[in-house]
C-alpha cells in the first residue's frame, strides 16, 4: 500500500513542489483540507480531501475539518503494537506516514491591529493537534512545520527512509512551535485583559542567529526572535560590517532607549557598556553628534552612536573620524552610505522606528526570573515643583528636562552633567552618590559653572549640593522623598541654586 502523507497549512511557500515529489517520486497518496487541497488541485497533483476520506463533511464554517478518528488513528498509531494495527484495520483506517501542517496566521493578524473577534478565528485548533499527536508517535512518522524543512525530509527520502534523528528532531521543532504559538495567544488575551503582570509568564522565541559568543568568549549566546513578525532589532537592516555581537546588541538596545526619549530635535548618543558617554540635542544631525562626541570623545572611541535622523553626508563624514563599533539611526541617505563604506568594518543600521520597546523587563535569578513594567514614564515638567526660593527660567527647565531624560538611562547611583544640550560630565554605577557627583562634576571641569546637575535618585544628604554649587552648577534636578529633603532644600537656597523635585525615581540597576 502507498504511503499516506496528510498536508494542511497556511502557508503554501513550496507546497505544490514538494507535494509534487511526494506524489512521482515516492509514490505516496495526499490526504488535504479545504485550501490546501484546492490548491493541490489546481496544480493537477491527485489529492483526496479529508470529508471525502473521512467521511465527514467540515463543519462550522471550517472549524473542525481534521477532528476525525480516522486521521488521528491513523497519526497516533504505534506501529508495533498489534493491538493498535488491529484497532485500525478494524475501523477501515490507514496509518498516517507523513503530516505536513503550519498554523492559522494569528501573531500576522494581530500585528496588524485586527478586532478580537478577528483574532480569535486566527486561533488554530486542528493545527496544533495534527503537529502534537505526529509530535507524539515520531517514533514511527515524520512531522514538518514549516516550508524549510521539505528539502530536508525530501533527502532523507532519496537515501532511504527519513532517519529516527530526522524524525525526533522534527519533532522537537514541532512542539516548539505549538508552544509558541500557544504563548502568543495568551499573551495577546492578557494585553486584552489589561493585565501587566500575570500569575503565569511565559517568554518564547525563535533563534534567530547564533552569536559567536556572548559577554566573554567562554560563554555560549544566540540572538532570539519573539514573535513571527520581525520588529525591534529583528526588523533592523544591516547595511554594512560585521556580524552583531551579544555585547553589540545590549548597547544598541540602551542606545535606542535612550535616543527614543527625544523626537523634535536632531539628537545624538554614544554609548560605552551599556552607559551614555556623550549625548547631545543639536541645530542638525552633524551638530548633534559632534556635540556628543566633544562631551567625551576618548570614551567614545569604539562606542555604539544612536541617531534620531536618517544620516546625511556630513554626520557620515564626521562619523568616520573615529573608531566605532556600530551606529543606528532610522535611515541612511545614499551619497551617506558611500562615505561610511571607507569604514568597512563599522556595523550600521537602519531601524525604521526607534521608539518601540519591549513593555517588560525581564532578568533571570537563581530558581527563576524576575519582571516588572518598563521605566516608559514619559518625563512631564507640568508635574515638577519647584522647592527652591529661586525660579528656574525657561532655558533652565529645558536644559533640566534635557539632563533627566538622560539620566534615566544611566546605571544608579546616576548623576548627569549638562550645558547647551549636551552632556558634560557622567557619574554612573557607584556605590554611593557623593562618588557619582564627585566623578561628573571631574569629567565636566570648567564646563561645570553655569551648568545643571541631574541626579535618579534623591540626596540623603545636603553634602553633593554643596559640592555641586562649589563646581558652579546652578541648577539640580532629583526625585526628592529623603527625610532629609529639607537640607538639600535650605542649602540650595543658601546657595542661590535652583532644586526641582520631579517625584519620580528612575533607577537603573
Amino acid at each position: 500500500m502507498a504511503r499516506l502523507a496528510l498536508l494542511s497549512v497556511s502557508d503554501k511557500t513550496g507546497l505544490i513542489d514538494f507535494a509534487r515529489s511526494l506524489v512521482e517520486e515516492f509514490g505516496f497518496d495526499l490526504i488535504s483540507s479545504g485550501g490546501t487541497a484546492q490548491t493541490l488541485k489546481e496544480a493537477g497533483i491527485p489529492v483526496t480531501k479529508v470529508a471525502d476520506y473521512t467521511g465527514s463533511p467540515e463543519i462550522l464554517g471550517g472549524r473542525v475539518k481534521t477532528l476525525h478518528p480516522r486521521i488521528h488513528g491513523g497519526i497516533l498509531a504505534r506501529r508495533d503494537l498489534p493491538q493498535d494495527m488491529q484497532d485500525l484495520e478494524n475501523n477501515q483506517i490507514r496509518p498516517i506516514d507523513l503530516v505536513v501542517v503550519n498554523l492559522y496566521p494569528f501573531e500576522q493578524t494581530i500585528a496588524t491591529g485586527a478586532a478580537l473577534s478577528e483574532a480569535i478565528e486566527q486561533i488554530d485548533i486542528g493545527g496544533p493537534a495534527l503537529l502534537r499527536a505526529a509530535a507524539k508517535n515520531y517514533a514511527y512518522l515524520t512531522v514538518l512545520c514549516e516550508p524549510a524543512a521539505y528539502n530536508g525530509y525530501l533527502k532523507e527520502l532519496r537515501q532511504g527512509e527519513a532517519s529516527f534523528q530526522f524524525r525526533q528532531a522534527c519533532a522537537l521543532k514541532a512542539f516548539l512551535h505549538t508552544s509558541g504559538y500557544d504563548q502568543a495567544i495568551a499573551t495577546y488575551l492578557l494585553k486584552v485583559k489589561g493585565e501587566s503582570i500575570p500569575q503565569r509568564f511565559t517568554l518564547s522565541g525563535q533563534q534567530l542567529q547564533s552569536l559567536r559568543y556572548g559577554e566573554n568568549p567562554h560563554q555560549p549566546a544566540a540572538w532570539y526572535q519573539t514573535g513571527t513578525t520581525p520588529a525591534g532589532w529583528a526588523a533592523a537592516t544591516k547595511l554594512q560590517g560585521k556580524e552583531l555581537s551579544y555585547n553589540n546588541l545590549v548597547d544598541l538596545e540602551a542606545a535606542r532607549r535612550i535616543i527614543a526619549e527625544f523626537i523634535d530635535t536632531p539628537a545624538a548618543a554614544i554609548l560605552k557598556h551599556t552607559n551614555p558617554c556623550g549625548v547631545a540635542l543639536g541645530s542638525s544631525l552633524a551638530d548633534a553628534y559632534e556635540k556628543a562626541f566633544n562631551a567625551d570623545s576618548v570614551s567614545a572611541f569604539g562606542g555604539i552612536v544612536a541617531l534620531n535622523r536618517p544620516i546625511d553626508p556630513a554626520t557620515a563624514t564626521a562619523l568616520t573620524h573615529t573608531f566605532l563599533e556600530c551606529v543606528v539611526a532610522p535611515d541612511c541617505e545614499a551619497e551617506a552610505q558611500e562615505i561610511l563604506a571607507a569604514k568597512s568594518k563599522v556595523r550600521i543600521l537602519t531601524l525604521a522606528d526607534l521608539s518601540l520597546g519591549a513593555p517588560e523587563t525581564v532578568k533571570v535569578i537563581a530558581g527563576g526570573f524576575l519582571v516588572q513594567a518598563s521605566d516608559n514614564v514619559v518625563a512631564d515638567t507640568s508635574q515638577w515643583q519647584v522647592v527652591t526660593e529661586r525660579q528656574p527660567t525657561q532655558d533652565e527647565m529645558e536644559e533640566l528636562l534635557f539632563a533627566w531624560k538622560v539620566c534615566k538611562h544611566v546605571k544608579s547611583n546616576a548623576i548627569v552633567v549638562t550645558r547647551d544640550r549636551t552632556t558634560v560630565g557622567i557619574g554612573a554605577g557607584q556605590m554611593n552618590r557623593v562618588g557619582s557627583v564627585k566623578i561628573a562634576l571631574e569629567q565636566a571641569g570648567a564646563r561645570a559653572n553655569g551648568a545643571i546637575l541631574a541626579s535618579d535618585g534623591f540626596f540623603p544628604f545636603d553634602d553633593s549640593v554643596r559640592t555641586a554649587a562649589a563646581a558652579g552648577i546652578t541648577a539640580i534636578v532629583q526625585p526628592g522623598g529623603s527625610l532629609r529633603d529639607q537640607d538639600s532644600i535650605k542649602a540650595a537656597n543658601e546657595l542661590g541654586l535652583v532644586m526641582v523635585f520631579t517625584g519620580i525615581r528612575h533607577f537603573l540597576h
